[in-house]
């Protein structure tokens, strides 16, 4: 906003009589207040003379002139406007000249404010190019002006967010592209000018290693903002803007962003989007999920002087052992081990300092009893499989249900989506059932995971868990220590020192049955080889065993990745590391522990395969991801099955479904997915009954 203050026009005679105006200007966007590189652009200067001319015919002088560079006129919340009407107020003048009655308002209410101000204060509003005045005829053209200008103004936005909405069901992005994107303009062979979005070379890569580093587990957002400001990420430069790099609450806001893995987020809704995605949904749900509970709950990342620094315990009293130092008068230090409530006073143990060289062999000795030989390893190995295997068996049918749900839920948010594009459904209706499926669907995925963590997560959890035990005294004394710590905090929930020098452990889950298992299981079944209860109780004891301790502690999952799967947060991911167990060859791969199937297990999954079991079944019947199946399939010869059903089949369903079974009936009967069931019965012209209806006889 501007004010300029006219000079008195020395031509005026002395003594006549003056009429005093003022002009008002007004834009509507910054762009067309700076358009041709002028600081008023083109618009403002025009209105300038067209008032000028207009006051000349009504012999005024314009005293005051008041300018809006790029405010609306659907508000009168505008500082020049504001002004206007005070300077009126409290001065005599008599025009009030605009160059169109919407440069003063384009709202009916508010232009009935401001004139009622104006004629308050004594004042006549003129346009340069209209034709008002306080007439009947006037004041009829100036009402019927002011309805057209804010018809304009409501028109427009009606027209702007239909184009909006419209590009929005075609996939495009209705608003400016986050980092890693650039909005690009071009020109088509008919001439037609393009808007779209591609891919920011520079940027796309830091924007996807900092998706993939974060979702580690290894760094915090502070921690992965200085590591991306290293290697170079800024923002992308506008005119009035210069490139800088990325704040703190950019970069959540980038992280938490669902258009990197190709969905648009537009006014509360969620939309598929189609630019090309930087990363892949898993990978960005993974993300979200740390988020989360990085936010419930806060990662501190402490130095440690010592891999022993605050776990070990003074055995006479309880108190934790601090780690304290002591120079002889000849200036060498030593370290010792020391108990917190004696050196505090807050109790009456005499305990003595512990060197720290025998806390260390204390330690470390312990492992050697904690080790288990390879045939322990391959006997309970196979009862873990043996258990999982018949817990696994009765729960095919609850997995196909939550599939089922899925894909019910999936096709409702699709048919929402199209109802919301054809204006049958407003966006409000539009969000509330899309909250509501996404929470649906967000219980499936969840019970989904649970199903494939416990039946697959959890059995090759226990077989890593396992693999640890039968070299943990080597790995344990070979190890720096960073891993040393992490070994302590994984396997021991407690470590004591008691008076004499002897250590008492505490062996955490799962070792602690593994162990008892290893040194009196064997015994115990010998004992009862002929009882049929004891074999059932062990079976749930493995199978029981992962959910007693469900929020697996991070130390001992960053045992496995770094031991078993040779990750250390560097490298390619998937490089092969050499590293071989029992059940093959272990790939380094520090996202999810991988089953391994043996020769036998793999000519079983491919002839349910060719015998027609679902993709999905089998994929939980062998704990696999169901990516693979194809895979397996290939490398032993065996024909994938077309994606669709033959003619023969999709009549069979067809007849069926017309006969009076249900979806879920037919694809159980015929042993495929209810929504082919569904696309083969409308590809044969049959029409679908309403939800839970059956025919009528």
């Amino acid at each position: 906003m501007s004010t300029t203050t006219v000079p008195t026009d020395a031509t005026v005679e002395a003594g006549a009589p003056v009429l005093l105006a003022v002009s008002y200007l007004r834009v509507s966007t910054r762009e067309q207040a700076e358009r041709g590189g002028t600081e008023e652009g083109f618009s403002i200067p025009a209105q300038r003379e067209a008032n000028a001319r207009k006051a000349d015919e009504l012999g005024a002088r314009v005293v005051r002139e008041f300018v809006d560079a790029g405010e609306s006129a659907r508000s009168a919340d505008r500082d020049g406007l504001k002004e206007m009407l005070a300077f009126i107020a409290a001065s005599r003048v008599t025009f009030c000249i605009v160059h169109k009655l919407d440069r003063l308002a384009r709202n009916r209410s508010d232009d009935v404010k401001i004139h009622e101000a104006l004629l308050a204060a004594g004042v006549t509003l003129v346009s340069a190019t209209e034709s008002i005045d306080q007439t009947p005829s006037g004041m009829l053209v100036h009402g019927i002006m002011s309805s057209i200008a804010e018809f304009y103004s409501r028109n427009l936005a009606t027209e702007v967010t239909k184009g909006l909405t419209q590009k929005l069901a075609q996939g495009g992005t209705p608003m400016r592209a986050p980092v890693g994107y650039l909005n690009v303009r071009r020109t088509d062979e008919q001439g037609r000018e393009i808007r779209t979005v591609e891919v920011d070379p520079e940027r796309a890569p830091l924007i996807r290693w900092a998706f993939e580093t974060y979702a580690k587990g290894e760094t915090s957002v502070p921690g992965l903002l200085r590591d991306l400001t290293a290697r170079g990420l800024t923002t992308v430069p506008s005119p009035k803007r210069p490139s800088k790099p990325l704040g703190k609450n950019t970069l959540y806001k980038l992280l938490t962003n669902p258009y990197y893995a190709g969905v648009i987020r537009y006014k509360g809704a969620l939309h598929p989007g189609a630019h090309a995605p930087l990363i892949e949904p898993a990978l960005f749900d993974q993300v979200q999920s740390l988020l989360k509970a990085r936010n419930a709950r806060m990662t501190r990342h402490v130095q440690h002087a010592h891999h022993l620094k605050g776990l070990l315990h003074c055995g006479s009293c309880g108190s934790r052992m601090l780690l304290d130092f002591a120079t002889n008068p000849r200036g060498t230090t030593y370290a010792y081990f020391i108990c917190s409530g004696r050196a505090a006073k807050k109790t009456t143990c005499t305990r003595r300092a512990v060197p720290v060289q025998v806390a260390e062999r204390l330690v470390e000795d312990s492992y050697a009893s904690i080790t288990i030989s390879e045939d322990d390893y391959q006997h309970l190995a196979a009862e873990v499989d043996a258990a999982f295997d018949e817990q696994s068996a009765g729960r095919n049918q609850e997995f196909a249900d939550l599939t089922a749900n899925r894909a019910r839920l999936e096709a409702e948010s699709d048919k929402l989506l199209a109802a919301h594009f054809a204006d049958a459904i407003d966006l409000s209706t539009l969000k509330r059932h899309q909250d509501r499926i996404r929470a649906g669907l967000a219980d499936i995925e969840q019970r989904l995971s649970e199903h494939d963590e416990h039946h697959s997560g959890a059995r090759a959890f226990l077989h890593d868990s396992l693999r640890l035990l039968t070299d943990a005294h080597r790995a344990y004394a070979h190890s720096d220590d960073g891993n040393r710590r992490l070994a302590n905090q994984a396997f021991y929930t407690r470590l004591e020192i008691s008076e004499d020098e002897q250590l008492r452990p505490r062996l955490a889950e799962p070792f602690n049955t593994i162990i008892s298992e290893a040194r009196g299981g064997r015994e115990a079944k010998r004992e009862h080889s002929t009882s049929t209860d004891v074999a059932c109780s062990r079976k749930t004891l493995w199978v029981g065993l992962p959910r007693r301790f469900s929020n697996t502690r991070p130390a001992l999952k960053s045992l496995i990745r770094r031991v078993l799967k040779g990750s250390e947060g560097h490298g390619p991911r998937g490089q092969n590391s050499g590293r071989r167990d029992a059940r093959g060859p272990v790939a380094k791969n520090p996202a999810k522990s991988q089953t391994r199937l043996t020769i036998e297990q793999r000519m079983e999954l491919v002839a349910d395969y060719e015998a027609g079991m679902p993709v999905r079944t089998i994929a939980v019947k062998y704990g696999v991801h169901r990516g693979t199946i194809p895979a397996f399939v290939q490398r032993s010869g065996g024909q994938l099955r077309s994606t669709g059903l033959n003619n023969e089949r999709r009549a069979s369903a067809a007849i069926l479904y017309r006969d009076g079974h249900t979806l879920q009936e037919v694809a159980d009967r015929l042993g495929i997915d209810p929504k082919t069931v569904r696309n083969a019965v409308v590809a044969e012209g049959v029409t679908l009954r309403p939800r839970g209806r059956r025919p009528t006889t």
